[in-house]
């Protein structure tokens, strides 16, 4: 198990260099890396106060619409399964499917739908600080 986690570790110190390789037959991909937003906005600087970084899995059945909100802080995700669309309220809008990432808008608001007929899921990490919201509601 040590070798593992100690093969593992390795593996994310070479993607965090830009020199994804294997190592012990672990492969590491950089799904995204982005100064911008998926809209092209630019990203804004963290936070003040305490770090605190929160992780979702969100599962989203079919023909579901979520409610308008936007999100204060810097978040992205991977949709493991399903496709979903996000549209904000200017009309700008990205369709993904499984295997996508994305690095979300922030303080701008927006819906996802899931116009397929299987659950969409996906993990969402959001970079905020404690006692902020990471999702606000209209």
């Amino acid at each position: 198990m040590k070798r593992i986690v100690w093969a593992l570790c390795l593996a994310l110190a070479l993607v965090g260099t830009g020199r994804a390789q294997e190592a012990e037959g672990i492969q590491a991909a950089v799904l995204a890396k982005a100064t911008t937003s998926w809209d092209g906005t630019v990203l804004p600087g963290y936070p003040k106060g305490q770090p605190e970084v929160t992780i979702l899995r969100i599962k989203i059945p079919p023909k579901v619409k979520l409610p308008l909100h936007e999100h204060p802080v810097i978040n992205a995700g991977v949709l493991l399964r399903g496709a979903l669309t996000v549209v904000t309220t200017d009309h700008r809008t990205l369709h993904l499917k499984a295997g996508d990432a994305i690095v979300e808008v922030v303080d701008k608001w927006h819906y996802g739908i899931n116009e397929g007929d299987v659950p969409a899921e996906i993990v969402v990490f959001y970079a905020g600080a404690a006692g902020l919201p990471i999702t606000v509601k209209e």
